[in-house]
């Protein structure tokens, strides 16, 4: 019953988790939408309910409106219907959804408030209550109406997903990680509460826990090419790169125009001695995002292995003009100075290396 509320698949945007370029694995997964972001309630599944107030024309025509796109007209219609049948769950449940979807949240809560005085074992109501609360920033309000939720339906798995990011975000996180456990086992085809576990084991410091639960998201959602960048981007901070390489050239393929799934899997294919291959995705890394530093950097690099130093110092001039302070862009260019003939510039460019190399940031390799 209550699978209605799960979304099937990742639907988070992949810019919103690349918004930071060098993130860490929990700064990649901070980004993910929460469930209530992803979980909505349902006009349709609200009519869908077995109360006899909902064969009322008033609810058809409620749907008819919200369908067509005249929320006001459906608000309306569905306030009548509560009004008309004052001790209908049902028709206080499709008044709350319709109001919950127009972010009228006090009128929602008002609503599936006096639905569940009516039926306090109602799934849909307690759910729908949970989100309100969620969406508001009161997560630890929401844990009561979502835990009645598993006892009326134990198989809830969108409960528990609901459940393992609200104990999340009150600091719960052994429990977190338990239901999203739980998400898992009753859904194990569904990304998101994959995903879910991920945040949690990585709350508690799980690496290997945190990789796995990705890794298992990228299986389900083979044709997801944001969880495989996440997942080739968590292998890269965890400094497994050939690990990396696979998800993020399935990655690249199907998300051609992010500048920094072409850049990274083009560093990972450099770091492992794949010099033509890194080439041709961090000069395309570069044409989409000309100002992102680290793809020139490596680009540099890779031209030098290849003894083509003049394309290198070229390279490597653009990237110490974005990232003036990267002793190893600075070192770079230096060599390839010297390589090109260059003498003088290459003293300067180490002398400059060498000034900022005892304050180095630890992330100079760029990783994603």
């Amino acid at each position: 019953m209550i699978r209605f509320l799960v979304s099937c698949g990742v639907v988070f945007s992949l810019g919103t988790i690349l918004a930071a370029e060098d993130a860490s694995i929990d700064r990649l997964l901070s980004k993910l939408p929460p469930p209530e972001k992803i979980i909505k309630p349902s006009v349709q599944k609200a009519l869908q309910q077995p109360d006899p107030a909902l064969s009322d024309s008033l609810a058809s025509r409620t749907f008819q409106s919200f369908e067509s796109g005249d929320f006001r007209s459906a608000l309306s219609f569905s306030r009548k219907l509560a009004e008309k049948y004052p001790r209908s769950a049902g028709a206080h449940c499709l008044h709350g959804a319709v109001a919950y979807d127009l972010r009228q949240f006090a009128d929602a809560t008002g609503s599936f408030r006096t639905a569940l005085a009516i039926q306090p074992k109602s799934v849909f109501a307690n759910f729908c209550m949970a989100l309100i609360e969620a969406r508001q920033g009161n997560y630890g309000s929401a844990i009561p109406y979502l835990k009645r939720v598993t006892e009326v339906e134990p198989k809830a798995s969108a409960a528990y997903y609901g459940l393992s990011d609200c104990a999340l975000r009150v600091g719960r996180k052994q429990e977190s990680v338990e239901y999203a456990r739980k998400a898992t086992a009753l859904a194990p085809s569904n990304a998101d509460v994959w995903l879910q576990l991920a945040k949690a084991e990585n709350s508690l410091g799980h690496s290997e826990a945190t990789v796995s639960a990705i890794a298992k998201a990228a299986q389900v959602s083979p044709e997801s090419g944001s969880t495989l960048a996440v997942l080739g981007f968590s292998y890269i901070n965890l400094n497994r790169i050939p690990q990396a390489i696979p998800p993020l050239q399935r990655a690249a393929k199907l998300l051609p125009r992010e500048y920094l799934v072409q850049s990274q899997l083009g560093y990972c294919l450099l770091t492992t001695g794949q010099t033509k291959a890194a080439i041709e995705y961090l000069r395309k890394g570069a044409s989409l995002n000309s100002s992102y530093g680290p793809v020139w950097e490596h680009l540099g690099v890779a031209y030098k292995k290849q003894g083509r130093n003049r394309e290198a110092v070229t390279a490597l001039e653009t990237a110490t003009k974005l990232l003036p302070s990267s002793h190893l862009a600075w070192k770079h260019l230096a060599e390839a100075y010297q390589a090109t003939g260059r003498t003088a510039d290459a003293q300067r460019a180490t002398a400059r290396a060498q000034k900022l190399g005892g304050t180095a940031p630890k992330a100079s390799k760029k990783k994603a």
